[in-house]
C-alpha cells in the first residue's frame, strides 16, 4: 500500500495545523465551533475549508 503525499491547498496561513504550531488555541476554539470539513492529512475538523491544508466535507 502506498502512502498519499500530504496536499495544502492555498494559502498555508490560517490552517489548524500553523494555529496549533503558535499555540494559538483561542482562535483554534473559535473557527472549530461547528465543523463541516475534515483535513485529509491530519484529521482535524474546522467550520470552514480555508482552516485546513487539504479539506474535504464531514459529510
Amino acid at each position: 500500500m502506498s502512502e498519499k503525499s500530504r496536499v495544502c491547498i492555498g494559502k498555508h496561513e490560517g490552517h489548524l495545523c500553523v494555529l496549533a504550531s503558535q499555540s494559538q488555541f483561542e482562535m483554534i476554539k473559535q473557527v472549530t465551533k461547528e465543523p463541516t470539513h475534515i483535513c485529509f492529512n491530519c484529521g482535524r475538523v474546522a467550520d470552514k475549508e480555508e482552516n485546513l491544508c487539504n479539506p474535504m466535507p464531514l459529510e
